[in-house]
């Protein structure tokens, strides 16, 4: 039965998430994609860390974030940096208003 939470990423960014008690995925290099689609059949909402997701294949990622089941939300970094699929500013992007 999967659980509520799953997050992917970095381990600093983990622990964070672990003392909240959500189960945490630290990917070692070249193991995100493997990582990210255990948290996916585990858990019924699934983050990923900004880096984590720049080193999925993005068609993978986009997918998987339409799916809507389970769902995954990129968290932003500390520093603010966005993540590769932001569907707010395709939109925009789209209605000819991006900045």
């Amino acid at each position: 039965m999967p659980g509520p939470i799953a997050f992917v990423g970095d381990a600093v960014m983990a622990s964070g998430y672990r003392l909240a008690g959500v189960a945490v995925h630290v990917p070692a290099d070249g193991e995100e994609l493997a990582s990210f689609e255990r948290a996916r059949g585990e858990a019924h909402v699934v983050f990923v860390s900004m880096e984590t997701a720049l080193r999925l294949p993005l068609a993978r990622l986009e997918a998987a974030i339409a799916a809507q089941s389970p769902l995954v939300l990129i968290v932003p970094e500390p520093d603010g940096r966005r993540g590769p699929v932001d569907p707010a500013a395709d939109v925009w992007r789209q209605l000819g208003l991006a900045p």
